[in-house]
C-alpha cells in the first residue's frame, strides 16, 4: 500500500494533463474512467480503469461504474485506525488518497434552450458527488479537488512536504460540500419547478459569489455580491460595467431598483434613483428628451444618484449627464460618442444590460435575523387590474396617459408611497411615510405650482379623505389608487368636491 493512488474523473478538463502529469511525477497511480480516462491516455499519462479496480464492468450506459465498495472502501477508509486497515487489506482494496472530480454539466445543460427533461436528468450526476462526498467526509486522509483553480496549491503542498496540509484539506472539503449543495439545490429547483410546486417543504437556494465587496451599507458592515445561477440576464448580476471604480453595496441596491422601474416602460424612458427611491422619471420621444424630464424632476436629488435609461445613450444625451454628478449610468449601450465623453469622469461606473424581457420563475428573498421571507415579484400593472371610476368626473386622455405613468413609477417607491406626475414625467414623490397624508405632502410640496393639473398615484387606498383634501386643494385633478378602504365613501365624495376624477385599480402596491 506504499504508493498513492488519486482519482481522476472530470468533465470540465480544464488543466487537468498538467495536473495528473505532476502527479505522476509525484510517485501517484492514477485510477480514472470514461473521457478524462481518454484524454489522459492520449497524453501519454499512464491509467488504471474504473472496471480494473472494481473486476465488474461499467453499467447502464455508464450509470453504474464508481459505486462499489472497492472505490468508496479506498475513499472512507481511517488510515489511522488498524482495524479499518485490516479490513480493506482482506477485501483487496487499496486506499486512494486524491480525488479530484467535478460534476456532469447539469446547468450548463439547463441553461440551453428547448432541452428536453430527459437531457437534464441524465445530466444529473450519481457517482461524481459520492466520490466527492466520501473523500472529503474522510479528509483527515483524503485530500478532494473539485475546482481546477486549486490545483496549484495542492501540487505546491505535495512537492514541498509529500502531503497536504490538513487545513488546506479540511478547506478544500468545505469547498466540496459547498459545491454538492448548490448542485443539489439546483437539481432541486428544476425538479420542483417540473412539479409545479410553488412554496416546497423545503426551500434551497444557491448563489454564485460575484464579488467581494469593501464593505456593506455602512462601513463597519461586511458585504459581497452573490449571483443567481441562471438568473434573469435583465439584472446587475449580469450587467457588463465598460468604465469606473468598483460597485458598492449601496450602488448595487440603487441599481437594482433603478433597472426594476425602466423595465416598466416601452417608450424610452430614463429613471434616476436615490436610496432605491425614484427621484425622477421621464419619457419622451428621444432616450435625450425623457432623461431631460428626468432631471427637471428633481434637479436637486438627481445628484450623486443612479440613472438607467432603456435606450443607447447617444452623444446628445451624454452631454447632458455629464454636466452633473453620477454614481451610475447604465443602458444597454453607449455610442463610441457617449464613451468618448463620459469616460472622462474617472470615477462614474457605466455598465450595459441586455434588456430583454423574461418570464424567469425568481422570487423576491428578504432575510429576517433567523428567517426568511420569500414571495414573487410585483409585476402586476393595469393590464391585471379591475378598473372602477366611482367619481362622478372621468378621467380625460391625458390624465389616463399621466395616471398610467404615476401607476408605474408608484409601485417602486417605499410605503407609503405618493407619486405626482404629468403625463410625461414625475413632479413629486413622497416615500416611506409613516401615513399616506404625510407622503401626500412631501409630494406636493416638491410638485409646487406644477401640481395644478397633475395627477396624483397611490401604492395603497385612503384610509380617510384627508389625502383627497390635500391633494384638491393643490391643484390636481386625477387620482389613482387601488380602493377597498370603508371610508372609501368618504374619499369619493371628497374628489366629487374638487371635481377630481378618480380610478380604482383593485390592486396594492405596498413596498417595504
Amino acid at each position: 500500500m506504499s504508493k498513492k493512488r488519486a482519482l481522476i474523473s472530470v468533465s470540465d478538463k480544464t488543466g487537468i494533463v498538467d495536473f495528473a502529469k505532476e502527479l505522476v511525477e509525484l510517485g501517484f497511480e492514477i485510477i480514472s474512467t470514461g473521457g478524462t480516462s481518454n484524454a489522459l491516455i492520449e497524453a501519454g499519462i499512464p491509467v488504471i480503469g474504473i472496471s480494473d479496480i472494481t473486476g465488474f464492468p461499467e453499467i447502464l450506459d455508464g450509470r453504474v461504474k464508481t459505486l462499489h465498495p472497492a472505490i468508496h472502501g479506498g475513499l472512507l477508509a481511517k488510515l489511522d485506525e488498524a482495524e479499518h486497515v485490516n479490513q480493506i487489506e482482506e477485501h483487496g482494496i487499496s486506499p486512494i488518497h486524491l480525488v479530484c472530480v467535478n460534476l456532469y454539466p447539469f446547468k450548463e445543460t439547463i441553461s440551453k434552450p428547448n432541452v428536453s427533461v430527459e437531457e437534464a436528468i441524465e445530466n444529473i450526476d450519481i457517482g461524481g458527488p459520492s466520490m466527492l462526498r466520501s473523500a472529503a467526509k474522510n479528509h483527515q486522509h483524503v485530500t478532494v479537488v473539485v475546482d481546477p483553480t486549486d490545483y496549484t496549491v495542492v501540487l505546491d503542498e505535495l512537492k514541498k512536504n509529500g502531503e497536504t496540509q490538513i487545513s488546506t484539506r479540511r478547506r478544500l472539503a468545505a469547498k466540496v460540500f459547498r459545491h454538492t449543495a448548490g448542485y443539489d439545490a439546483l437539481i432541486a429547483e428544476y425538479m420542483t419547478n417540473l412539479t409545479g410546486e410553488v412554496f416546497p417543504e423545503k426551500l434551497t437556494v444557491t448563489y454564485e459569489l460575484q464579488q467581494s465587496l469593501r464593505y456593506g451599507e455602512n462601513p463597519h458592515q461586511h458585504a459581497a455580491f452573490y449571483k443567481k445561477p441562471l438568473g434573469s440576464s435583465f439584472s446587475i448580476a449580469n450587467a457588463s460595467q465598460l468604465h469606473g471604480k468598483e460597485l458598492s453595496y449601496n450602488n448595487i441596491n440603487d441599481a437594482a431598483s433603478a433597472l426594476s422601474i425602466v423595465e416598466e416602460f416601452n417608450e424610452p424612458a430614463a429613471v434616476a434613483v436615490k436610496h432605491m427611491n425614484p427621484c425622477g422619471v421621464g419619457i419622451g420621444k428621444t432616450i435625450f428628451d425623457a432623461y431631460a424630464k428626468a432631471f427637471e424632476a428633481d434637479p436637486v436629488s438627481i445628484f450623486g444618484g443612479i440613472v438607467a435609461l432603456n435606450r443607447e445613450v447617444d452623444e446628445q444625451t451624454a452631454k447632458k449627464l455629464h454636466e452633473i454628478f453620477l454614481e451610475i449610468i447604465i443602458a444597454p449601450s453607449f455610442s463610441k460618442e457617449a464613451l468618448n465623453i463620459l469616460t472622462t469622469k474617472k470615477n462614474i461606473r457605466l455598465l450595459t444590460v441586455p434588456f430583454t424581457k423574461e418570464n424567469k420563475n425568481e422570487f423576491r428573498l428578504t432575510s429576517i435575523e433567523g428567517g426568511l421571507l420569500v414571495q414573487d415579484y410585483d409585476r402586476a400593472g393595469l393590464d391585471e387590474a379591475t378598473i372602477t371610476i366611482p367619481t362622478k368626473r372621468k378621467p380625460t386622455e391625458e390624465e389616463w396617459e399621466a395616471l398610467k405613468l404615476g401607476w408605474k413609477v408608484v409601485k417602486h417607491v417605499k410605503s407609503n408611497a405618493i407619486v405626482v406626475t404629468s403625463k410625461d414625467s414625475t413632479l413629486g414623490v413622497g416615500a416611506g411615510q409613516m401615513n399616506r397624508v404625510g407622503a401626500a405632502k412631501i409630494a406636493l410640496d416638491q410638485a409646487g405650482k406644477k401640481a395644478q393639473g397633475a395627477v396624483l398615484a397611490s401604492d395603497a387606498f385612503f384610509p380617510m379623505d384627508d389625502t383627497v383634501e390635500a391633494a384638491g386643494q393643490a391643484g390636481i385633478t386625477a387620482i389613482i389608487q387601488p380602493g377597498g378602504s370603508v371610508k372609501d365613501a368618504d374619499s369619493i365624495k371628497k374628489a366629487d368636491e374638487y371635481g377630481i376624477a378618480m380610478v380604482f385599480t383593485g390592486i396594492r402596491h405596498f413596498k417595504h
